[in-house]
């Protein structure tokens, strides 16, 4: 049985989770080159390493009980990293069209002011939730599908197929879930300054 995340945390740095997040972060700058430099195939298997690292540092940090604040921030910071440099990697090379990009970059936007209100009342940025957690696990999907989309023949043709069905699923969660963290600030603003 797994352990609810809010019942147990550590201030360990050096656990599993956090080792596997922390090589996560290391590949974002070899992923970004690797993709820039249409070295596709060696891109998509930094990708993979990093989609399958991403869940192995949350399935072990609730199952060994080594869930921590360090781990907390470096899962969701990993996961943006990600996705950021796989924007622009696929909007540079004109695999993703700009509004996708736009529509992506602003939810992050949108999160980057709540995290800023957040802290100006006092609390820590909002805890990844299933459904940011279900939005990346499809953007994560996507972006590897469409990179094997930019050729020729039925691999291509299939990549492109469910990258684009990914990339819709998960862009409509992404801001689903962002919907929900500002509903969340709202209400411990609207708290905040009722107590007050």
């Amino acid at each position: 049985m797994e352990v609810q995340e809010t019942r147990v945390q550590t201030d360990r740095i050096f656990t599993i989770p956090n080792v596997l997040s922390m090589a996560r972060l290391a590949g974002v700058p070899l992923f970004l080159w690797l993709i820039l430099a249409e070295h596709d195939g060696w891109a998509l298997a930094v990708l993979m390493l990093s989609g399958i690292s991403d869940y192995l540092d949350g399935k072990l940090a609730r199952r060994w009980n080594q869930i921590s604040k360090l781990g907390r921030l470096l899962d969701p910071a990993a996961d943006r990293l990600y996705i950021l440099s796989t924007l622009f990697g696929l909007t540079y090379r004109e695999i993703l069209p700009l509004w996708l990009t736009g529509a992506l970059l602003a939810r992050e936007l949108m999160l980057l002011v709540m995290v800023w209100i957040l802290r100006r009342h006092g609390y820590p940025p909002p805890q990844v939730n299933f459904l940011g957690k279900a939005a990346t696990f499809n953007l994560m999907y996507a972006f590897p599908l469409l990179l094997l989309s930019d050729g020729t023949g039925w691999l291509a043709w299939t990549g492109s197929v469910f990258g684009w069905a990914f990339a819709g699923w998960g862009t409509t969660l992404y801001w689903w879930a962002g919907i929900l963290y500002v509903v969340q600030v709202r209400r411990l603003v609207k708290a905040d300054s009722t107590a007050d």
